[in-house]
């Protein structure tokens, strides 16, 4: 599986455990079907949840007239899968992180959700910078 759809398949799964309440191995699963789950799709599940606090955090003082709470849930969970990748993902450039975040808004959010990512992910790839 390629990045780009583990990613998607990660949005998903993270999309319905956010909203579902479900545990991540079975949200994982309708996503996947049955087969072999590809590492780095479970690695973005996992992780983006085990690091969810310093990441909402993260993207809280980033956000501008905005509430996490309030941001459209499918927007949340790539941000939140992007700004994981930003920060804990050393192998993957920051720039392939936030482009890829952005499609995916494109594909899964509304008209808005591509500059709204690209936006919110700029200021903390600054943030990161710094």
């Amino acid at each position: 599986m390629k990045r780009h759809e583990a990613r998607e398949k990660a949005l998903q799964a993270l999309f319905q455990i956010d909203v579902g309440h479900i545990p991540p191995d079975e949200a994982i699963g309708n996503v996947t079907g049955s087969g072999e789950v590809d590492p780095f799709l479970r690695q973005l599940v996992f992780d983006v949840i085990e690091h969810r606090a310093e990441i909402d955090e993260l993207l809280r003082s980033n956000l501008e007239k905005w509430k996490l709470e309030r941001v459209a849930n499918v927007d949340r969970v790539i941000l939140r899968m992007a700004t994981y990748e930003m920060k804990y993902v050393d192998d993957v450039p920051v720039s392939v992180s936030l482009d890829e975040a952005v499609e995916l808004a494109k594909k899964f959010g509304d008209w808005k959700s591509g500059s709204f990512v690209n936006g919110v992910l700029s200021k903390v790839k600054a943030a990161l910078q710094k």
